[in-house]
């Protein structure tokens, strides 16, 4: 098959380019699209030095899958028409609350792929960490309600994000006075309770999307609270959640459950350093679960701390995963 990455000389692009190389896909021929300022580019892929194309001329009929990671104005611009000629999968927020789009998470709810016209949605990367541990326990526990704080990294607001972090680092190292252009207040050495626009209620939209995807992806029934901070580390997210449960849980399968969870790892040993840090989760595919443990004021809830790549599992990672069960859908 052929594929096609648009926005590939971005973050989420050139990570998406990376797991392909390692992917089981069948590649024919890889496509690599950005804007006209990008175009001609060399991109290494395998063993091949392939071309930037621009977007302004590209035929979306040459892959018969292509990947959105360009942001929702260009998917708002490009996807519909270009899911007449290829099936696409969006990283962006676009289309994610459509309710003719798959909200896709192949280890949670692979089978929803079946529902889709050509065009699929990866779900926001605070989210797709979240669901992944949240899955077993649901079936098995039923959850009632959710309780997450998030530490999200500067690479999920772009790399002119990461370079601020680093230059501000320096600025402020170098006692320099700081500005801040890509964060509504200094990130170095500091926190922002803050993500993407308000809306609602004192809410921001980050901490809505992570309410309702996981709704649209679990269940409408769970109840979700959600509070976004942006932290000065350059990759993985982290969160501290609170699961309330409608029946009794034994803590014991609880943590077995984890430990079997797909695309999991659990580390949660009682001891210094028994636990997984966003340093240590950068450029693993895994999902990291730690600090399992009993909530003493709720009966029938739990605390736990997921750590994830936002860029692998968070986007490119779970993009490609949901091409590949594409393939296998149509494979069987």
């Amino acid at each position: 098959m052929n594929f096609a990455i648009i926005g590939a000389t971005g973050n989420v692009g050139r990570k998406t380019i990376e797991i392909l190389e390692k992917s089981s896909l069948d590649i024919e021929q890889l496509f690599l699209v950005a804007s006209k300022n990008s175009s001609g580019k060399k991109i290494k892929f395998k063993d091949k030095e392939l071309t930037v194309l621009a977007l302004e001329n590209y035929n979306f009929e040459k892959a018969d899958i292509t990947f959105f990671a360009a942001g929702s104005a260009i998917a708002e611009k490009y996807a519909k028409q270009a899911s007449e000629k290829t099936i696409i999968i969006d990283n962006s927020k676009y289309f994610r609350m459509d309710k003719n789009v798959p909200l896709i998470v192949p280890e949670v709810n692979p089978d929803a792929i079946k529902k889709h016209n050509n065009i699929i949605a990866n779900p926001n990367c605070s989210t797709i960490q979240m669901v992944l541990a949240l899955k077993p326990l649901h079936s098995s526990f039923k959850i009632k309600r959710v309780i997450v704080s998030t530490y999200q990294a500067v690479s999920g607001a772009g790399k002119a994000a990461m370079d601020e972090l680093l230059s501000q680092t320096k600025d402020f190292l170098d006692r320099k006075k700081i500005k801040s252009k890509n964060f509504t207040k200094q990130i170095a050495f500091n926190l922002i309770p803050h993500i993407d626009a308000f809306v609602e209620d004192g809410y921001t939209k980050e901490e809505w999307k992570m309410e309702n995807e996981t709704k649209k992806i679990l269940s409408e029934k769970i109840k979700v609270s959600a509070t976004c901070v942006r932290v000065p580390v350059i990759t993985s997210h982290s969160e501290s959640i609170n699961v309330e449960f409608e029946n009794s849980y034994d803590l014991d399968k609880v943590k077995k459950l984890l430990s079997e969870a797909s695309g999991c790892k659990l580390v949660d040993q009682h001891v210094d350093g028994g636990y997984i840090t966003p340093l240590e989760a950068q450029d693993d595919f895994k999902t990291y679960i730690s600090r399992v443990r009993k909530d003493k004021s709720n009966e029938k809830a739990i605390n736990m701390w997921i750590v994830s790549d936002n860029l692998l599992k968070g986007a490119a990672l779970n993009s490609v995963q949901i091409a590949e069960t594409l393939v296998k859908y149509k494979n069987k």
